[in-house]
């Protein structure tokens, strides 16, 4: 497995690590240091939210974690959660991680079948979820193991609450005074793009050491007062509950936004400082401004200002910085366009922590330029999220910065990415075979990821090793790239790009059924449903010209020769998308097989398709020089 090391860079840790921390270890010396600061903001019945002290925090933590105990729960046992984004999924998790049980997170889109899998491969004893049908999920599984199924809908806190009773505090400390920082804290199943879902183990560890290496590189953020982080992504997935830990260990105040649907209207409530988003949400929040600009001047406006701020942000990282005029046309810029969508995140915010996915350079430039400092960060289940972070001294777009202090990072003469560290799991639950094969004689954990480094140590990640497309000529293509500027497109909901053994590079574009009907009256065009718009030349051509634009970054023989529109949807609920928002290109690219093969008839034309549900266009701009 190991290959030929080509480049390596460390960044040396100036924190340390004692024995007996542990994931709560922080917060409990922010309790007992500054018991009245706020650590937590919760939404009340009637609107608003109410403080909650750190004091208080840390006292419900131990009450929960006593009625755990009560239940019947003890060290290395496994506790499985299974809800939204929410104080009590917090509350469950930090108190069971503070007597040593380890939690399971389930992803609320998780099948039957996933869940069965997940509870038998970590023994789950309780599972505790927010609502009536999820639980009968769990119920519906084949799970011997698991001995009680509880819900918040149900009481599932009080409940806990009142088996706490029979457990004393002399009790509780004994038991946490057991828990150390080699303790495995949780395990996360991977989300299963390929195979069964693997169980990452992730210790106290773990979780205290990638802390500690954030708060070196950004204390201006972890250990400020001003800090407001409003979490709405899934506390499954690894990078939300990292950073809502780390923002506990700090200064800073956290809340919760549950529903997705609210998330403007808890932003405009609790006006944060900080968002955690992956680059869809940005994608949406650009395509949504420029919608709402109309047509004609307004939006000849809005371009003119987007395009001042992707300047600006550009000029950030020349030797010089941005010209005069350049900030003039800035200043202007904000006063007409850019400081109206800035409102829509509120007066506080500074920062957007971009991550989940690649981000577009240009949309990046185009939110920096806007006056927000926007951080790219990169990593994995098994580097307990993330493992490299935008330099916040020399940021630079399109980068994700340099790797985490207290681990190392190297390339192979393959081009991946290899890592080792405090941030990098022991291996997987029960499974010596996965664990072997991910990580090589030396210790250096194979991320599956390829990418380049500069002088620096900043890495720029290209793909993943089994997307990397070859042609039926041999060419090695790189599908994320091209992937990333189209769906900035705002018609274009999802993209995958094909090509593997054939004679040159295609596309299936899924089209966003959200934004199409304000791109339509922008453009003049009569309403009309998504099989109706994939066969408009309007549409089409603006499609091809976005190709084309895309296709300027790579070679004549990475470029996307032909694309194709299909009438679908690719979500976490019909199985295409991960959890995280990752395609599951296995899975579209088996149901979708004609539509592929379709592009590479030699006879294919959009009268192939008599239900007119698919369009295929030959880009007629692509091979232009």
């Amino acid at each position: 497995m190991t290959r030929l090391i080509t480049q390596t860079h460390t960044n040396k840790a100036e924190y340390t690590i004692d024995q007996n921390e542990t994931i709560l270890t922080a917060l409990r010396e922010r309790a007992r240091r500054r018991p009245n600061e706020v650590v937590m903001e919760r939404r009340r019945e009637v609107g608003g939210w109410y403080e909650v002290s750190a004091k208080r925090f840390v006292t419900e933590i131990d009450d929960i974690a006593r009625g755990l105990l009560g239940l019947g729960l003890k060290q290395g046992d496994a506790l499985a959660i299974m809800s939204s984004t929410r104080p009590e999924w917090t509350l469950i998790d930090l108190a069971a991680l503070s007597i040593g049980v380890i939690v399971v997170p389930i992803y609320e889109s998780d099948s039957v079948n996933q869940i069965e899998w997940i509870c038998k491969d970590s023994n789950v004893r309780i599972a505790i979820c927010d609502t009536h049908a999820r639980a009968q999920l769990i119920e519906h599984a084949n799970t011997p193991t698991v001995g009680r199924i509880m819900t918040f809908e149900s009481g599932a806190i009080r409940t806990i609450l009142e088996a706490a009773t029979s457990i004393g505090e002399d009790t509780l400390r004994a038991v946490q005074a057991e828990v150390d920082v080699d303790s495995i804290a949780t395990v996360i199943y991977t989300s299963g793009t390929t195979g069964v879902p693997k169980g990452v183990i992730l210790t106290h560890r773990n979780f205290v050491g990638t802390t500690k290496a954030i708060a070196q590189v950004v204390p201006n953020i972890l250990y400020s007062t001003q800090t407001r982080f409003l979490l709405f992504l899934p506390l499954a997935h690894v990078l939300a509950r990292f950073v809502q830990l780390a923002v506990l260990s700090g200064r800073g105040v956290f809340s919760h936004s549950p529903n997705t649907k609210n998330l403007l209207a808890d932003i405009e409530s609790f006006q944060p400082s900080l968002l955690l988003l992956v680059p869809r949400v940005l994608e949406k929040i650009y395509n949504a401004a420029e919608a709402k600009a109309g047509k004609g001047t307004k939006r000849k406006l809005f371009r003119w200002a987007a395009q001042a701020a992707i300047d600006y942000s550009k000029a950030m990282e020349t030797t010089f910085g941005p010209t005069v005029a350049q900030r003039r046309k800035r200043t202007w810029a904000d006063r007409i366009v850019l400081s109206k969508i800035r409102r829509l995140l509120g007066p506080n915010m500074k920062y957007i922590v971009s991550g989940g996915a690649p981000l577009s350079p240009t949309l990046g430039h185009f939110f920096r330029g806007m006056g927000l400092t926007v951080y790219e960060g990169w990593g994995l289940s098994e580097s307990t999220g993330p493992i490299s972070l935008s330099d916040p001294r020399n940021p630079i777009m399109g980068s994700v910065g340099q790797v985490l202090p207290g681990n190392t990072v190297t390339l192979n003469d393959e081009g991946e990415i290899l890592v080792k560290g405090v941030s990098i799991t022991p291996g997987y639950m029960n499974n010596p075979e996965a664990s072997a094969e991910a990580f090589d004689e030396d210790g250096w954990f194979h991320t599956g990821d390829i990418g380049h480094m500069d002088r620096r140590g900043n890495l720029y990640i290209t793909g993943r090793k089994k997307d990397i497309i070859v042609t039926a000529g041999g060419k090695n293509v790189a599908p994320a790239g091209l992937e990333e500027s189209l769906v900035t497109h705002p018609l274009v909901s999802h993209v995958i790009v094909v090509g593997d053994q054939k004679p040159f590079i295609g596309a299936l574009i899924t089209l966003d059924r959200e934004m199409l009907p304000t791109w339509l009256v922008n453009h003049g065009l009569e309403n009309m449903d998504v099989t109706q718009a994939a066969q408009h030349p309007r549409v089409i051509a603006s499609l091809d010209k976005a190709i084309a634009r895309a296709n300027k970054s790579v070679s004549k023989a990475e470029s996307i020769r032909k694309f194709r529109i299909i009438n679908a949807e690719f979500t976490v609920d019909n199985g295409y998308l991960t959890p995280s928002m990752k395609l599951k290109r296995a899975e579209v690219a088996r149901d979708f097989a004609h539509e592929i093969e379709a592009l590479y008839a030699k006879s294919s034309r959009a009268s192939d398709d008599p239900l007119g549900l698919k369009y295929e266009q030959k880009n007629r701009t692509c091979n232009r020089r």
